[in-house]
């Protein structure tokens, strides 16, 4: 049971805003639960706001975020229902139509969930009783439509962080949000808005207060790394008597100068940004090697017609970069497939590509046609049962890959960072890890250890059949000392 239960659908930037936004309801003194709501879940009548951080990268995902919306509502029949996020910044009309007690906020306008908790505060009595009809009045007025001051712009981007998560052991941080590209095939640029970067001062602060609150590690996260552009002050943000401007290879080199144990590890790269200045940097230990490319396509036709600004020969050039500088880095990549358009021949060439890069994974998808954008009136139209096989046959490579590349690490000892206990088993502690280089880990110990507990283990290999299954733990390791 929970005053105020929050759902979140998508990446990592709405994983974030959603934790910041429980911490929010806690200062408030709200109960709050992020556990994932499914079909076989009680009705809760006691729950007084679900907030629900939606995601619109595909149709399955709009699809998904409609489907939880309706369970939401029904699950919880006494709640008012905000929807906030992509799926609601570009779909409100549709979404406000499902029930009366949906609120929408926009996900440009996200930040103002700041707002949210006092006036249900104001709208509980001392009893406990809601008044719901007068907190969605008031939300709707006092919050929702509030006058944008800068439209196609994310408003107070940065206002929602925490240094304390409820549900994620994991700290991360987002240092830039929107997208100033038009890909031919996304929303997310209409959904986020333009570019905005945090400021290099912030940036430092909020890593400062997470390595003291004993986080091993810190995820940077971003809409599009390469467009980041923060400002460093020199005296205080008011009182400024010199300033400079950093991209995020300066952004990095600046944290790692200025920070003395936490390490870094980088939420998603574009090859543009894998230059030899960056890659100087990242060689630092403090930097996990773990990087995850965009990548979308092998061929050169095919990404000239998704707007990409970057061809293969980029791609294969910042793994090779990436390599001599983290020469064990777990590299992944993105995989669109069935673009309209894509021949046999640009298929094979996405295939040649990715065996040439040899990626740990690869997250592979058919492509989903978006509303509005120049991709839906491109031809020709590739069936769903082609881009589906193209995706499975790139999915088999990645399988393939990923075991190999664990087994690479046989008899290894790892760093890693605890997430979670599973079980107890015969008399063990059986955790759920992740390694410094991105292996999802079962974790043995006789004795107990703490969420975020920085350890050293020894791989035993890979769980072939989990992998191969898609399963969340990828292979088995024995637990050496925590890292003090």
């Amino acid at each position: 049971m929970a005053d105020v239960r929050i759902q979140t659908l998508g990446c990592r930037l709405n994983q974030i805003e959603s934790e910041a936004a429980a911490r929010l309801f806690t200062d408030a003194q709200f109960s709050v639960c992020l556990q994932e709501v499914s079909a076989s879940a009680k009705e809760d009548p006691s729950t007084k706001l679900v907030i629900i951080n939606t995601c619109a990268v595909t149709l399955k995902a709009e699809q998904k975020a409609r489907r939880l919306i309706r369970l939401i509502l029904k699950k919880f029949y006494n709640a008012a229902v905000l929807v906030t996020g992509c799926y609601a910044q570009l779909s409100r009309a549709q979404i406000v139509q499902i029930d009366e007690r949906i609120i929408v906020l926009g996900g440009q306008v996200k930040s103002r969930l700041a707002k949210v908790p006092q006036l249900l505060k104001r709208f509980t009595d001392d009893k406990g009783v809601f008044d719901i009809p007068g907190f969605i009045l008031a939300v709707n007025e006092q919050v929702v439509q509030l006058p944008v001051a800068k439209p196609d712009f994310p408003e107070d981007s940065f206002k929602l962080s925490t240094t304390s998560l409820l549900a994620h052991s994991r700290a991360s941080l987002k240092i830039q949000d929107g997208c100033n590209n038009n890909c031919s095939y996304c929303t997310i640029h209409i959904a986020r808005g333009h570019s905005v970067s945090l400021d290099v001062n912030t940036a430092l602060e909020r890593v400062i207060a997470l390595e003291k609150s004993g986080y091993d590690e810190v995820v940077l996260t971003t809409i599009n790394i390469a467009q980041y552009k923060g400002r460093l002050v020199q005296g205080s943000l008011e009182e400024c008597t010199k300033e400079t401007w950093l991209d995020f290879t300066g952004l990095l080199e600046y944290l790692l100068a200025h920070t003395s144990k936490i390490n870094f590890r980088i939420s998603s790269l574009y090859p543009e940004v894998v230059t030899e200045e960056f890659c100087r940097v990242i060689s630092d230990s403090r930097v996990r090697p773990h990087f995850h490319i965009s990548v979308q396509s092998g061929s050169n036709n095919i990404l000239k017609a998704m707007n990409r600004h970057y061809g293969r020969e980029e791609v294969l050039a910042a793994c090779k970069k990436l390599r001599a500088s983290k020469p064990q880095a777990f590299i992944a990549c993105d995989i669109i497939t069935g673009f309209p358009g894509e021949t046999d021949q640009d298929f094979e060439q996405t295939l040649e590509l990715c065996r040439e890069c040899n990626f740990a994974w690869i997250h592979a998808f058919p492509f989903s046609e978006r509303p509005g954008t120049p991709a839906c009136s491109m031809r020709p139209k590739i069936p769903q049962s082609v881009s589906g096989q193209r995706a499975k046959q790139l999915t088999q490579l990645a399988i393939q890959n990923k075991i190999k590349y664990i087994q690479g690490f046989a008899g290894k000892e790892l760093s890693a960072v605890v997430e979670k206990k599973i079980s107890l088993r015969d008399g063990k502690y059986i955790y759920h890890c992740m390694t410094q280089n991105f292996i999802h880990c079962e974790l043995e110990s006789d004795s107990e250890l703490k969420p975020n507990e920085a350890v050293i283990v020894r791989l035993k290999g890979p769980l072939v059949d989990r992998i191969k299954k898609g399963g969340e733990i990828e292979a088995i390791t024995e637990y050496i000392h925590t890292i003090y």
